[in-house]
């Protein structure tokens, strides 16, 4: 019976398994390693970065991280929440983690009463967009820096 994945909190007894999740070579301009995410992760305040490991039985798979009710302004006028960072293992691709991971993501905002989910990608042709989109986000004409914004309807 094939195990299903699950998400497990980032800590000292999995650091270094999470930061061994590496993307393909040609998806690292599209995804900040996940070293960088929970440093980012350290900074912001407490409960607004939601960083996670993909396990599927006893291998680690990815790694994401979700920001919840963040400041989007910086001026308090805009909470949202959303997926922030997807880091499927290079070797782990194509085999349905990283929908899983936007489900997982999904589910935890709604769990907190949220009714809509936000990515940002790389835009360009080796970019996410597609990927997104096929899940049901669609764009809403905003980005963040150079980044295309989407959101999708929970």
């Amino acid at each position: 019976m094939p195990s299903l994945p699950r998400l497990e909190e980032v800590t000292t007894a999995n650091l270094k398994t999470a930061l061994s999740i590496r993307v393909r070579p040609d998806q690292e301009q599209n995804v900040e390693p996940v070293a960088e995410s929970l440093a980012e992760a350290y900074v912001h305040p407490a409960g607004v970065a939601w960083p996670r490991l993909i396990v599927d039985g006893d291998r680690a798979v990815g790694f994401l991280m979700a920001f919840l009710d963040i400041d989007w302004r910086a001026d308090g006028t805009l909470v949202r929440s959303g997926l922030w960072r997807l880091n499927i293992d290079a070797a782990e691709q194509g085999r349905g983690y990283g929908r899983f991971a936007v489900a997982a993501v999904a589910a935890e905002i709604r769990r907190r009463g949220g009714k809509e989910m936000y990515v940002t990608w790389h835009a360009g042709p080796d970019g996410p967009e597609d990927f997104y989109l096929r899940l049901g986000f669609r764009k809403t004409g905003e980005v963040s820096g150079d980044q295309p914004v989407g959101m999708l309807e929970l």
